[in-house]
């Protein structure tokens, strides 16, 4: 009850600090309901905090910023539809949003097709930016291949000459996550590391159930849960009640703090996974922004920010200095101002690469601390050790890598 009034009241606050002058119109477009729908409340929380700080400011260009919201349900047709509706009955500047990367890449087409920007929130498949990858359509967390080439340093010596087992969502997401982090593992042999896909968006138990049924039949070492939000919720409590975490090292590709408080800490204890961005790595680091953020979020919810959090709210003050350095909302204005721009916000130094629109950014691989170091935060949300980090200039794929993937789909070389 107390997020729902806290949203209420933000939307009566933003509402009469855009009632005076004309409004600059801003669509988020995430799971409101739905399996997301946890990791879709971080990006509101997160886009609602930017808002009301740029409000403050004097909004963009003089203008006071207004969001406008709609539901995705993490269904791609409706993300399209949402996004086409936004930018042509709303006549939102650029929208933003999605956990899907069916989602994000749907309505990036949509929001191309009227001449805006799509930012894409969380979504991780390399297609969103690499094969799918658009003009339109940028970035801002990393991208499969990022955190698998991670990943694959920190398991290639954590886990030296371990088996395998992957559990997948079948979708576009899952495949590239899968067949990433078996490229920078060396476990491309499915038959001496297998795996099986479960339904998406309609895993039932009984799917994830018998999936690891199989894993728990194989001679693994490592079990990769490449699964989100509450399907990876379900996936790993039925692993614990089965004692899969005494014999195998459980990884979760993607990982973040509202999947990791959903399960709580004495199950996620000594997981693996990879993140862009933890609510710790400021504080620690000494990131004044990222620490500003972190505090007034902390405050403002009574909760930790999530990478999705960070991610919506990056977004929103990076097109405000988009547009003031542009000096206009003219859509292909502001893509030149993001091509090639680099900036630190909320961590260390990141850019809007020219040639793909990925957001080249360090990636961290985190380790899930015991629930005695969890529960001393003051929202006991300590959940996460950075026990490994590699430069965002290393992660990235190069051009000649981005270009052999487009080349393979069929897609221009440059994006169009």
């Amino acid at each position: 009850m107390k997020i729902r009034t806290l949203l209420v009241a933000l939307s009566l606050s933003l509402a009469s600090l855009t009632s005076v002058a004309e409004t600059l119109k801003l669509g988020l477009n995430y799971p409101q309901s739905g399996r997301y729908q946890g990791q879709g409340l971080q990006q509101r929380l997160g886009a609602f905090l930017a808002v009301e700080e740029i409000n403050q400011q004097g909004g963009i260009l003089g203008q006071p910023v207004e969001l406008v919201i709609r539901n995705t349900r993490s269904d791609p047709e409706r993300g399209a539809r949402n996004t086409a509706d936004l930018i042509d009955n709303h006549d939102v500047q650029m929208v933003f949003g999605g956990v899907s990367s069916a989602v994000a890449i749907a309505s990036g087409k949509a929001a191309k097709e009227r001449d805006r920007i799509y930012f894409g929130t969380l979504t991780y498949s390399n297609a969103t930016t690499g094969s799918a990858g658009h003009t339109h359509m940028f970035r801002e967390p990393y991208n499969a291949w990022m955190a698998s080439k991670a990943l694959g340093r920190y398991l290639s010596e954590s886990q030296r000459d371990s088996n395998y087992f992957y559990i997948t969502a079948d979708y576009t997401w899952g495949w590239s996550v899968e067949e990433s982090l078996r490229q920078f593992t060396a476990t491309d042999d499915t038959s001496a590391h297998p795996g099986v896909t479960t339904p998406f968006p309609t895993a039932l138990t009984s799917d994830f159930q018998a999936a690891l049924d199989k894993a728990a039949a194989s001679d693994a070492k490592v079990l990769v849960l490449v699964l989100f939000g509450d399907d990876m919720v379900r996936a790993i409590n039925i692993a614990y009640s089965m004692g899969l975490q005494k014999r195998m090292q459980i990884v979760v590709p993607n990982i973040t703090l509202g999947m990791a408080r959903q399960v709580g800490p004495t199950i996620m204890e000594g997981v693996i996974g990879a993140a862009p961005w933890v609510w710790n790595l400021p504080v620690e680091k000494g990131y004044e922004r990222g620490e500003a953020f972190v505090k007034a979020f902390s405050d403002r919810y009574e909760m930790r920010p999530s990478s999705a959090a960070a991610s919506a709210y990056s977004i929103v003050h990076q097109y405000k200095d988009a547009v003031e350095r542009a000096g206009t909302t003219r859509t292909a204005a502001v893509i030149r101002a993001l091509d090639g721009h680099r900036y630190s916000l909320l961590k260390d130094e990141q850019e809007w690469r020219a040639f793909d629109h990925q957001n080249v950014q360090s990636v961290y691989v985190v380790k899930l601390r015991p629930r005695e170091q969890v529960l001393a935060d003051e929202y006991s949300a300590n959940y996460f050790e950075i026990v490994y980090s590699l430069p965002g200039n290393e992660a990235a794929r190069t051009l000649e890598e981005w270009q052999s993937d487009r080349r393979k789909a069929g897609m221009p070389l440059t994006l169009q």
